[in-house]
């Protein structure tokens, strides 16, 4: 997991380019946008009510007035009120749904690029903090794409609507008003970036809280055996009080917009009453002319205190979408993205025209664009049959050599051929389909022990799992779970062997051509190890076995050891005649209190001298 960041925002995060972000939620909007336009007419049908009612009480003043019927009046006021109410009720559930809508297409847009990023753009990105991007991040677009570009256009609509009726009243009082509401304006449009701005960094710290949450959980056995827990809560609690200062710092911002607003619209309304009076004294105004536009100024109160509040959750909108834009730019993988959408039938086996499966023709992979070679000018080739073992110390290259087979990296020179073809050539679902990967830290995947199982090849027949789970030991452990192979792995304990063997059954269920397996022994008993072998041993007769292990009980009795030191190829041959003619293998075979022995015939079981005594040294580093 990489190094948390500082708890304040890097002076580059601090801004992001509005119209961009505005473009980004305009296409999350768009496929709704017929449901917008709906909502946005009866949103403006609910500012015309509105607006009408003030002329409506001005027409029940002058019939009292003049003693005349008010019966009329009366009935269009109140026509007025219920229909306006009926019709904001229905915005409110349309455009409530449409927002949800925007919140699930960008949940899947988002959650469809993160599987298909390279590996690459994901190795620098904590795995809790891409999470608050697709679900906290998304919920602050909803309301920025469903509510407030709606309500800013009818807050808009109904301000400069009332202005409108004002002018036509009295233009001396609606120069009053226009001025008050032009210097509130101008004070919020200076504080409005500097919300943007906290607001962001208040999401990038609650971004990094879910990355150290989620690095804490997952070590937790660490943690605690370290007596770590005080020292963890302190680090996380510390992005929470980031967030916080920040959220804090944009509450105040907030609610300054407010008090100006506000302040700004009272300011207006006691000048309307003293204006106001002086020109109903002066006969230049009716009564009933003044109370019309009093209540038109009431009713700027709503829409300027609507679009301070709007202003300031777009600004939340706009710094979520700057955060789902940062995903959007990752690089994705090519080629297999499209067909890996879809499960296929498994297509017959190529007819073999080489006796190597997969070849490495001098390939150099590096990292990062500038920095050294992970490999260097690497040939070495895989039979079609038997067993490859890839041993060398920590940092060689050992599972960058499994990255490139599997293309999560590319090379920078040189090429890798798959069947006789450049494997550029193939797509990468074609090159995946035809490889099982037994992983390193062989993580569990979401669902039933039969999901887990079934996960490379979702066909498979119970009788099929069965036989895999006997082949690595973990038949009597599948049946005393509580629902058998219907067990939820989530709620049972399983240990990190076990976890190791559910991998191996996993591939074993595949039938792959090839089968990679990273320290896959790395947790198992000296029992369950040579059940494991055995596994390998019969897999190897018939597919192509790719091993990598500093336990070199694992690889002692491959067919072919190819000995990496520092990225290059230092040696290859049997166990046997490695020992005679390498010193780095034969360091690292006394380093394990290995027993060498005469060569036998690829494919025999081991002797008893050729069993490893010594523990397991650590996981893979190349």
């Amino acid at each position: 997991m990489p190094n948390i960041e500082s708890v304040e925002p890097r002076r580059s995060e601090k801004a992001a380019p509005t119209l961009p972000n505005l473009r980004l939620l305009w296409s999350f909007v768009r496929p709704h946008r017929r449901t917008l336009a709906a909502g946005l007419f009866l949103g403006l049908f609910v500012t015309a009510t509105t607006l009408a009612t003030p002329l409506a009480t001005k027409w029940v003043l002058d019939g009292l007035a003049e003693s005349r019927s008010i019966a009329p009046a009366v009935i269009a006021l109140s026509t007025l009120i219920v229909v306006g109410s009926v019709t904001q009720f229905a915005q409110w559930i349309l455009l409530g749904r449409m927002g949800e809508y925007v919140v699930r297409d960008a949940r899947r847009s988002m959650v469809r690029r993160l599987l298909r990023l390279r590996i690459g753009a994901l190795g620098g990105r904590a795995g809790g903090e891409l999470v608050t991007r697709v679900t906290s991040d998304t919920v602050l677009m909803r309301e920025a794409a469903a509510s407030s570009l709606t309500q800013l256009v009818n807050g808009a609509i109904g301000l400069v609507g009332a202005l409108v009726m004002m002018a036509l009243l009295d233009l001396v009082l609606f120069a009053v008003t226009f001025g008050s509401l032009a210097v509130v304006g101008v004070l919020v449009a200076l504080l409005m970036p500097r919300l943007a701005r906290t607001q962001r960094a208040a999401q990038e710290s609650v971004g990094r809280l879910g990355a150290a949450l989620d690095g804490a959980l997952r070590a937790i056995r660490t943690v605690k055996s370290a007596r770590a827990e005080e020292r963890e809560s302190e680090r996380i609690v510390a992005e929470a009080d980031a967030s916080a200062r920040h959220s804090i710092k944009a509450v105040r911002i907030d609610a300054t917009v407010w008090t100006v607003t506000l302040a700004g619209v009272q300011l207006a309304i006691l000048l309307i009453l003293a204006i106001g009076a002086f020109r109903v004294d002066s006969g230049a105004l009716a009564v009933s002319g003044l109370i019309a536009f009093l209540l038109y100024a009431f009713q700027l109160l709503g829409p300027a205190t609507e679009l301070a509040q709007e202003f300031s959750q777009l600004q939340s909108g706009i710094a979520a979408a700057a955060r789902i834009a940062e995903i959007q730019k990752l690089e994705v993988e090519e080629g297999h993205a499209r067909a890996a959408a879809v499960p296929r039938p498994a297509t017959p086996r190529p007819t073999p025209t080489t006796p190597h499966v997969l070849a490495f023709h001098d390939v150099t992979a590096r990292y990062a664009p500038d920095g050294p070679p992970v490999l260097d000018a690497v040939s070495f080739a895989v039979p079609r049959h038997g067993h490859t073992a890839i041993v060398g110390p920590s940092g060689a290259g050992k599972t960058t050599a499994f990255s490139l087979m599997l293309e999560f990296l590319r090379p920078d020179s040189g090429r890798l051929v798959l069947d006789g073809r450049p494997l550029d050539d193939w797509p990468a679902y074609e090159t995946r389909r035809r490889i099982a990967y037994v992983e390193q830290d062989t993580p569990l995947l979401p669902g039933t022990l039969a999901d887990n199982l079934r996960y490379l090849r979702p066909a498979a027949t119970d009788t099929e799992l069965w036989a895999a789970l006997d082949a690595v030991g973990l038949t009597r452990r599948a049946k005393e779970l509580p629902e058998g192979l219907d067990t939820l792995l989530a709620g049972a304990t399983v240990s990190g062997g076990e976890r190791q063997r559910v991998a191996l059954a996993r591939a074993f269920v595949a039938d792959p051509e090839i089968l990679l397996l990273d320290e896959a022994t790395a947790q198992l008993d000296g029992l369950t190890e040579a059940a494991v072998q055995t596994f390998i041993r019969e897999r190897a007769s018939r597919a192509a076995v790719v091993t990598i292990a500093h336990r070199l009980s694992t690889v002692v009795e491959a067919d072919r050891i190819i000995v990496l030191e520092q990225g290059r190829v230092r040696a290859t041959g049997t166990h046997t005649h490695l020992l005679a003619t390498d010193g780095l293998y034969r360091d690292m075979v006394a380093a394990l209190r290995l027993t060498a022995t005469p060569d036998r015939a690829p494919g025999a079981p081991p002797t008893t001298d050729e069993r490893v005594s010594a523990a397991p040294g650590e996981g893979s580093g190349g």
